[in-house]
């Protein structure tokens, strides 16, 4: 029992490390400029995402039932 604890903080702490590095630092505007670079356009997340996350939750119930 003891152990997992330790594992979930371990978890934890790797989790909001990694988060805090991947925010983007603004850059700083040292020449005046108000214009910025456009941003890159976003990732779309279409139905090859909702099938892994169907297929999951299958093969959950499936070991679930099995025992």
């Amino acid at each position: 029992m003891m152990q997992n604890k330790y594992i979930f903080i371990l978890l934890f702490f790797f989790v909001a490390v990694t988060t805090s590095f991947s925010q983007q630092l603004p850059t700083p505007m040292g020449d005046g400029s108000t214009e910025r670079a456009p941003n890159p356009p976003g990732t779309p997340i279409d139905g090859g995402l909702s099938l892994l996350i169907a297929a999951g939750a299958f093969y959950g119930i499936k070991k679930s039932l099995k025992r």
